[in-house]
């Protein structure tokens, strides 16, 4: 079998695991390299706007909104499984674990080393190296404070805020607030 991106694309968005050592595994392994070359470029010095904007859109596979801004450096070891609204502000030192999936809705804001995993690994020491995928969604307008870490399958949704240095482990629902670690629901947004 043939792995194309869609292909690949199709595997993980399925949820199913990624066996080590798999074509599908090799695939992820050169967009890997693909991914480092460009985040390599995009990080190595200054560019306007515009530039950043067409180093993203390359890195993920589409156009990103002239409204989308980045403060490199950002890091990836995927970008194709990137999902970018309108108006996304992603601050310096962003690094996303995307093969699982990462939509980001209009209007959200990162903050400064915000982590985003997508992927997990088999406890059984024997299946270790196996990769379970599972999506992050990041609705509309929220806002993630800096230094946070979203785990993989966790969804935030729309007007949420995620306070600085949490770990979010859980959904947060929409117009709440969470922090800690691990992250809890504090209050609604008033």
């Amino acid at each position: 079998m043939e792995i194309t991106m869609e292909k690949f694309l199709d595997e993980l968005n399925s949820g199913r695991t990624v066996v080590a050592g798999s074509e599908l595994h090799l695939y992820m392994q050169k967009l890997s390299q693909e991914a480092l070359k460009i985040t390599a470029e995009l990080n190595g010095g200054y560019h306007s706007e515009d530039e950043v904007r067409d180093l993203f859109s390359r890195l993920i596979g589409r156009p990103v909104d002239e409204s989308f801004g980045l403060f490199p450096p950002f890091y990836t070891d995927c970008g194709k499984n990137l999902r970018i609204g309108k108006h996304v502000f992603i601050n310096s030192g962003c690094r996303f674990q995307d093969q699982g999936g990462i939509t980001l809705g209009d209007g959200v804001l990162i903050g400064h080393n915000v982590i985003m995993a997508t992927l997990n690994h088999s406890e059984q020491p024997e299946e270790r190296a196996n990769l379970h995928p599972a999506p992050i969604h990041i609705g509309r307008n929220v806002w993630i404070g800096a230094s946070a870490t979203i785990l993989p399958g966790v969804t935030i949704g729309d007007g949420a805020i995620v306070g600085a240095g949490a770990v979010v482990t859980r959904d947060v629902p929409e117009n709440m607030i969470a922090a800690g670690v691990p992250a809890k629901i504090l209050r609604p947004i008033k």
